[in-house]
């Protein structure tokens, strides 16, 4: 048979059954839809944070007593220094402060700026903004989160803080970090680390932790041991170890949507079961006609291949198209407060867009295959009857 004619009948079969093909691409779009939407989530969360921890340390070093943080002696920073192999030895300031009780907190984290690292990060946070205006008085960076959270409580321009000494300590508001870091820093208040200090409760010689690199990767198993070794209340995390971590608190996350998953398996099969039972009851005295004419099997087979490769493609094409517009021009408005949603800070962060070929084509194969073996599987069985029977 000439392709020209043939492609004609094809379009012809299928606008002419196009209620059919329209009811079974609907349920296909919105469950490649819902799959689409859930990992374009998932892989601009994971590309996000994986951002952030290439700039966190190698380890962090806390004090735990009674399970619970305490403060960390100054001179702990100089015990890892003397250390072989370590760099970059910085003592850290930061810890939750309450706005009200048991309720919304805000993140204080204190900034050195006599150390190269943290000058160089504030530096390009306030790249648009006078550092020195900065330093003048006693002002922090917030985060949009907190913002919007101060604004709410009519305190536009400063807060006043309580420190655990009983005394006030009135803060000015000199700027809200960057937008496009609303997934750290959405509850973060930047300060300089003496004003930190003050409000957090802890003594010149204190720190939160402690951080430090190790610049020869092969030595970080070996330092990890020399470090924990030092005192029975230290405890190191690794950045492997907040990798993990983050991981654990969205794959925790990621499993609510398993009922979605369940819904959508379902409706899948649902699919499969109804182009099966359509093979049978519709379109077996049909296959048989084309018999009768003079069609091969393999004519049968390539005809429906075709009609149901379209509507695999359009399906696939739509739903994910309608995924990336949810996810990253919309900012996925219900699966946002899934992910990201907590009782503390509500935030608007928008999600990185990231596109991982691998995925989709994964997602492709395993929506496509199913589908077309669930309509040629029935076909071929019917195509290889007698066409008389067929058409019984």
């Amino acid at each position: 048979m000439r392709s020209d004619p043939f492609f004609s009948f094809v379009s012809l079969e299928f606008f002419r059954q196009w209620r059919k093909h329209a009811g079974a691409m609907l349920i296909s779009l919105v469950i490649l839809f819902l799959l689409a939407s859930v990992l374009f989530v998932s892989a601009s969360l994971q590309a996000s944070l994986q951002q952030a921890l290439d700039a966190e340390p190698d380890m962090v070093v806390s004090r735990v007593q009674g399970g619970r943080a305490a403060p960390v002696p100054m001179e702990w920073a100089d015990e890892l220094n003397q250390l072989h192999g370590t760099a970059r030895v910085a003592p850290r300031v930061h810890g939750r402060y309450f706005f009200e009780p048991k309720g919304t907190s805000f993140w204080i984290v204190g900034v050195d700026l006599f150390d190269e690292q943290a000058h160089a990060a504030l530096a390009r946070v306030l790249e648009a903004s006078d550092l020195k205006a900065f330093l003048e008085g006693d002002k922090m960076l917030v985060g949009r989160g907190v913002k919007r959270y101060l604004d709410a409580h009519f305190y536009p321009k400063s807060y006043t803080f309580l420190t655990p000494k009983g005394t006030f300590k009135k803060v000015a508001i000199f700027g809200t970090l960057p937008a496009g870091s609303d997934l750290v820093s959405n509850d973060m208040i930047l300060m300089p680390i003496d004003l930190a200090r003050e409000i957090l409760g802890l003594d010149e010689e204190e720190a939160s932790d402690i951080t430090l690199n190790v610049p020869n990767a092969d030595e970080r198993d070996n330092l990890e041991s020399k470090i924990a070794g030092l005192h029975y209340d230290l405890r190191v995390m690794t950045r492997d170890d907040m990798r993990k971590a983050y991981a654990d608190l969205y794959n925790y996350k990621g499993g609510v949507f398993l009922s979605l998953f369940v819904i959508a398996l379902a409706t899948f099969v649902l699919i499969l079961y109804q182009r099966y039972s359509q093979v049978y009851s519709t379109e077996r005295r049909h296959i048989g006609l084309l018999r009768a004419l003079g069609w091969s099997i393999r004519d049968v087979l390539r005809l429906k291949l075709y009609e149901t490769a379209i509507v695999v493609v359009i399906a696939y094409v739509l739903g994910v198209v309608l995924a990336y517009l949810y996810v990253f021009v919309l900012g996925a408005p219900l699966l946002r407060e899934i992910f990201l949603g907590s009782a503390n800070l509500s935030t608007h962060a928008r999600f990185v867009p990231v596109l991982d070929f691998r995925v989709l084509g994964s997602i492709f194969l395993v929506y496509a295959i199913p589908f077309v073996a669930a309509v040629l599987i029935p076909v071929w069985k019917i195509a290889v009857t007698d066409p008389k029977e067929a058409m019984l």
